[in-house]
């Protein structure tokens, strides 16, 4: 079933490109609510001025058939957990996924290792849960569940312990219950699973590797302009810029302040900070941090949860 239909960039005299994906809260959006990767995608293809898109979004259950049968070029959401392609092209990943362990108690800060939640119950999502990835984990008490909001209920509700999802979700839910003052949740001492959210297309779309080539550098320039920041709503991010191997720290003077705290940059690549991480605002290269906080002026005010706090209401009061 076909929820949303969005037609982007300007060559409307070319076929169009049909990428499809299913809703996810925060990323995925087909209803005007706030989708990470609608925006990014959105900025990304407007920069391919020869390229006309149609960002299809349909309900889980439909979108695996889509692509089989070639309804649809490929996926615009695409995660790699372990199934088995073939006939398919992809991106480079264009956003990380981590997926950590979270919980309202000090002890999922131990969590270091899937093992680790052995004999637990812990709330996950079908998108995750129903992958090969996590049924090869057999020794934890998975409560599954069809949205993210289902499986924030689980800790509301206290019949789970433990949740597994994003690190972006985690932190959208923690804005929320800092709305409310209520105890932050918190998570496993490093993230359990690593992937990304890449673009997927059949190897036999005219000229696929071009398009991803040409998509991959688009998004390689707005990770490092400022872009990225903004979009995302992160005051700063970490990515290797230089192929030095240190990751180095991207703000945008628009949303990142003085005193935003390097401690929460989220990274877009596997490199570490160093002494010799570079510090980037608005694509401008500064050797050290006194030296960028001179462009991070403007005020800036705290933006609120991309999460819908009408939707979540009665869950922050029963907190």
């Amino acid at each position: 079933m076909l929820l949303g239909l969005f037609l982007l960039s300007a060559n409307v005299g070319a076929e169009a490109l049909s990428l499809a994906a299913a809703p996810f809260e925060t990323y995925v959006a087909d209803d005007g609510e706030p989708g990470r990767i609608n925006s990014l995608l959105h900025e990304a293809f407007a920069k391919m001025d020869e390229t006309q898109v149609d960002l299809q979004i349909m309900r889980e259950a439909f979108l695996g058939s889509a692509v089989r049968a070639k309804r649809v070029d490929g996926e615009f959401a695409y995660i790699d957990l372990g199934e088995k392609q073939q006939g398919i092209v992809l991106s480079r990943p264009y956003l990380p996924l981590t997926l950590y362990a979270t919980g309202k108690g000090p002890e999922v800060e131990n969590v270091k290792l899937f093992p680790h939640l052995k004999g637990h119950r812990v709330a996950i999502e079908n998108r995750f849960a129903n992958t090969p990835t996590f049924r090869l984990l057999k020794n934890i008490k998975w409560s599954r569940n069809p949205s993210t909001y289902d499986a924030f209920r689980q800790l509301a509700d206290d019949r789970a312990p433990f949740l597994i999802t994003s690190k972006l979700l985690i932190d959208e839910f923690n804005l929320l219950l800092s709305s409310v003052d209520e105890e932050l949740l918190r998570f496993s001492a490093k993230p359990l699973l690593t992937s990304g959210f890449r673009l997927a297309l059949h190897s036999d779309v005219p000229n696929a590797q071009g398009f991803l080539s040409t998509f991959n550098a688009v998004i390689d320039a707005m990770q490092q302009d400022g872009s990225y920041n903004r979009l995302l709503g992160i005051h700063w991010l970490l990515k290797d810029v230089n192929s030095d191997g240190v990751a180095d720290f991207i703000a945008n003077s628009r949303i990142t302040t003085a005193a935003s705290p390097l401690s929460t940059a989220y990274a877009l690549d596997n490199s570490l900070p160093s002494e010799t991480s570079l510090f980037i605002v608005d694509g401008v290269q500064y050797a050290d941090f006194d030296q960028a906080k001179l462009s991070l002026t403007a005020p800036v005010t705290p933006r609120e949860s991309l999460l819908d706090p009408e939707l979540y209401d009665l869950m922050l009061k029963r907190w």
